[in-house]
């Protein structure tokens, strides 16, 4: 068959392939810059492994002072779902990676090698279509649904490999006046892929996290372009890749049974493959089996990054987190470099999980508390009051009424040597705190501990405002609680109490536990000392004499 003939006959409008690779030329970066892509489809809401993804791409593209853009692939428009590339780029407003270029809008892509969005991207996917029936390497198939069921019936009753390949590639050699009959009668149209190769042959493969790779090769004929004119992924990306300069694809394991396809289609066209890094997807313990599952978008809402948002967890918490399942040795690195930007540690693709790495809420949490006890009461108010404007408009009400006495609560055992751990996201602020504040403080529900006899109780909260000065530093002040301790038949200091308990109602910190109670409701607060000096000596004798009513 005369192939240019069929080639043009398929696509005649379709411009040659040197003016794409005139209109796209070679990206100028130094020698080892690597250009790396984010490609997700918008088939629903970004899934937390695709920020993981996307982050282990920027970290390469940063590194090696190269170039990662973001991509979407929707040639599988039946998938895709209303606003799904909005979900992609509200979640990336907020968990922002650091794309150089790429669809970082609704509106236009950002960058020379747009568009950023394949749909967009048909002329180009047509002209390369066309080279391929030029070198005889692909042709039209018009097989109907049908006709692939019943060869698949065939192939399963004679227990054979199913697919569209050798003989049972029935479009394969049709003359070029069965396709024109085929085309003018109105059938509809996929084009294939003349694989050359066979079930037996194999293929070594490189990949740079699992290595040199033996593999069976693709034999089927698949198709490269679809009935409506546009491609699956497989032809789509080895044709974008090509035109934006992509040097190293990560993409998830999923794709390692198709990577024999992906590198023929590149082989067929005559162009250079650039490098494969298939990565394990997240996983969890799953709580019903206790086996190692993915991380599923219909049963873990930590699958969606919209829950991180939604529960105020910080960027630079979950990055951090993220970099722990990439590279286990970023956990010792953050605890050396505790404030230093992630940008400054030194990712290695080597060093990734091949078996999968575990998603543990309880770990990110570790983290998160650790990334926010490094911070001033400033930025926490900053962060947090951006988040509760819109996540949580009682909270951001309370933060507003007097932003600096709210940062001093912030700021209590903060910026120390050993900051207190006790904030993992925003959402915890609200009850966290509200004994601070006497609308959201009910001494009616003050319990205290039955070791505490009731009459030692009363003493303690009806003279201790007797005690109180709110000019006292900490060791002042807490000399003062000795005092009223001694004066009520506690011990003054600890370890005499324990040289005899008989001698003694109790100790200091008994009496400190009472007043922690009947100020806060809690047993397990931030520094008492700090706690009072923020409430003053009349809210501290108004919160003690309902208590002392409710006894």
């Amino acid at each position: 068959m005369d192939t240019k003939k069929l080639a043009g006959l398929l696509y005649p409008d379709a411009k040659p392939l040197e003016y794409w690779f005139k209109k796209y030329p070679s990206r100028k970066l130094k020698e080892g810059a690597q250009t790396t892509r984010f490609a997700p489809s918008p088939t629903g809401y970004l899934h937390i492994g695709g920020v993981y993804a996307a982050l282990i791409n920027s970290t390469i593209a940063r590194q090696t002072q190269g170039v990662c853009f973001l991509r979407i692939e929707d040639t599988d428009q039946k998938r895709e779902i209303e606003g799904g590339i909005q979900c992609i780029l509200d979640g990336f407003n907020t968990f922002d990676v650091g794309f150089n270029e790429g669809q970082l809008n609704t509106q236009n892509g950002i960058g020379n090698y747009g568009p950023y969005i394949q749909s967009k991207r048909v002329e180009i996917y047509k002209s390369f279509a066309k080279e391929m029936v030029q070198k005889g390497m692909a042709y039209p198939c018009f097989c109907t649904a049908e006709d692939l069921s019943l060869m698949r019936k065939q192939q399963e009753e004679q227990k054979q490999n199913p697919g569209y390949y050798g003989k049972y590639a029935k479009c394969r050699d049709l003359t070029f006046e069965q396709v024109q009959n085929n085309i003018n009668s109105g059938k509809s149209w996929v084009l294939r892929f003349k694989c050359p190769y066979t079930e037996n042959d194999k293929m070594e493969t490189f990949d740079l996290v699992r290595g040199k790779r033996t593999i069976p090769c693709n034999y089927n004929d698949v198709v490269i372009m679809k009935t409506d004119g546009i491609p699956p992924y497989n032809f789509a990306h080895v044709v974008d890749d090509t035109l934006m300069g992509t040097t190293l694809v990560i993409r998830g394991d999923e794709w390692l049974p198709s990577l024999t396809e992906h590198l023929q289609l590149f082989e067929a066209l005559g162009l250079k493959a650039p490098l494969y890094a298939h990565i394990s997807p997240i996983q969890k313990i799953d709580e019903t089996n206790g086996e190692r599952r993915k991380l599923s978008k219909r049963k873990d809402p930590e699958a969606d990054v919209r829950f991180f948002i939604q529960q105020g967890y910080t960027v630079q918490a979950v990055f951090d987190y993220l970099m722990v399942l990439a590279n286990s040795n970023f956990e010792d690195w953050r605890a050396q470099n505790p404030k230093q930007p992630l940008a400054n540690f030194k990712f290695e693709i080597s060093k990734l999980n091949t078996s999968g790495a575990l998603f543990d809420m309880v770990k990110l949490n570790d983290i998160s508390k650790n990334t926010i006890s490094n911070m001033s009461a400033k930025q926490v108010y900053d962060l947090a009051y951006d988040w509760a404007k819109q996540y949580d408009a009682e909270l951001a009400s309370i933060m507003q009424q007097d932003p600096q006495y709210y940062i001093n609560i912030l700021n209590i055992d903060r910026e120390i040597a050993k900051p207190r751990k006790d904030i993992s996201h925003w959402a915890e602020l609200k009850d966290m705190y509200s004994y601070m504040f006497d609308n959201s403080f009910d001494s009616k529900t003050i319990v205290f501990p039955q070791n505490y006899d009731k009459e030692s109780v009363k003493q303690i909260l009806k003279l201790y405002p007797n005690f109180f000065n709110s000019a006292d530093d900490q060791s002042t002040w807490f000399g003062r609680i000795k005092d009223l301790a001694q004066n009520l038949g506690f011990a003054r200091e600890v370890k005499e109490f324990k040289k005899d308990p008989t001698l003694y109602k109790g100790h200091c910190g008994d009496v400190s536990t009472i007043l922690r109670i009947a100020l806060t409701g809690r047993t397990q607060t931030p520094n008492l000392y700090d706690i009072c000096m923020l409430l003053g000596k009349d809210r501290i004798k108004n919160r003690l004499e309902q208590c002392l009513n409710n006894l």
